[in-house]
This record gives structure tokens, C-alpha cells and sequence, in this order.
């Protein structure tokens, strides 16, 4: 193996890592309280890891069926069913990212909080590194639970807020008489 093979594997992997972060400071960015309502739904992991898996298996056996199908419009659109699940998982995945920033406190957080996504999305990444584990393990399971965060910060979202209890109206005493004379 020369120098130019080892520098093009490791340069493919340093800019697949550097791709996770675009994806979750540009989460951020774009959708600060949707990433916020994602970093909650981690509250409970195992609920997103099999919500997950339901919610992305018919994605992706649905995209492998069409590949079967070997006709170029079908192929594009295994591609969107791929696409959809791989880019929720990232939107979703930046309330991971974001959960273990807020673990990890700086006091520059409160001018800029997209340092909290910045810093766990690198902790994170730092996790995917690990040989089998990290490579499929934890990148599988980051967007899968991802794709199930952001379908329930969404559901969430457009979820009616339960309605105020009316205040009472403040009990107006009638002014006192006058005393005669």
C-alpha cells in the first residue's frame, strides 16, 4: 500500500466525519426548536431505537424492493426512500449531538449555543471511530434514532397545546357605604 492509498482512505473517512457535522450545525441553524424537541425524545433511548427500527424498515426493504426493479425512474425513487430516512436520521441525530454538547457545558455557550452541537457532534463522531461498533453499530443506531427523534419532535410540534386554565376574574368588592349622620 503506498502513501497516496493511505492518505485517500484516510481523507475519505476524516471528510464522511466532517459531513455528520455539516449536516448537524446546519440542523441547528435551520431548526433550532426542532433539534431542541429531538434532543428531549433522547430522554428515552430504547423507545427511539425500536420506534426507529419500525419507522425505517419499511424505508429501506421498500428502496431494496425497487432496486430489483432495474428500471432507471424506479431507482430514483429507492433513492428518495433511501434519502428521506438517511437525512431525517442526521436532522433527528443532531438532538444526540446537541444532548451530549449540553453534557458537556463551556461557558461561551450562552452567546453561542451551536458550540453545544459542535462539541458533541465531535464527541460523537470520536464514538464512530471504534473498529465494528462505532462503524456500524453506532452510525446505524445514531440514524435510526435520529430518523425516530425527528418524526416525534415533529409529531410534537403539531401536536395542539392543551389549553390554558382560565384564571379566575379577580372578585371586585363593591365600595362601602357611607355612614349617616
Amino acid at each position: 500500500m503506498i502513501m497516496a492509498d493511505i492518505l485517500k482512505i484516510f481523507l475519505l473517512i476524516v471528510g464522511g466525519l466532517l459531513i455528520y457535522i455539516g449536516f448537524w450545525l446546519a440542523a441547528e441553524a435551520l431548526f433550532p426548536a426542532l433539534v431542541e424537541r429531538s434532543r428531549k425524545q433522547y430522554d428515552r433511548p430504547w423507545k427511539l431505537t425500536f420506534a426507529g427500527l419500525a419507522m425505517a424498515a419499511p424505508f429501506v426493504f421498500g428502496a431494496l424492493a425497487i432496486f430489483k426493479i432495474s428500471h432507471p425512474v424506479m431507482n430514483i425513487v429507492a433513492f428518495v426512500l433511501l434519502a428521506v430516512v438517511l437525512f431525517g436520521g442526521l436532522a433527528g441525530s443532531a438532538g444526540l449531538a446537541k444532548r451530549i454538547g449540553v453534557g458537556l457545558p463551556a461557558p461561551i455557550d450562552d452567546s453561542q449555543p451551536w458550540r453545544r452541537v459542535l462539541r458533541g457532534g465531535i464527541v460523537l463522531e470520536l464514538t464512530f471511530l471504534l473498529p465494528f461498533i462505532g462503524w456500524l453499530g453506532l452510525t446505524i443506531w445514531t440514524l435510526v434514532t435520529g430518523f425516530a427523534a425527528l418524526v416525534f419532535a415533529v409529531r410534537e410540534a403539531k401536536a395542539p397545546a392543551p389549553p390554558a386554565e382560565p384564571t379566575p376574574a379577580p372578585k371586585v368588592e363593591p365600595p362601602a357605604l357611607p355612614a349617616a349622620a
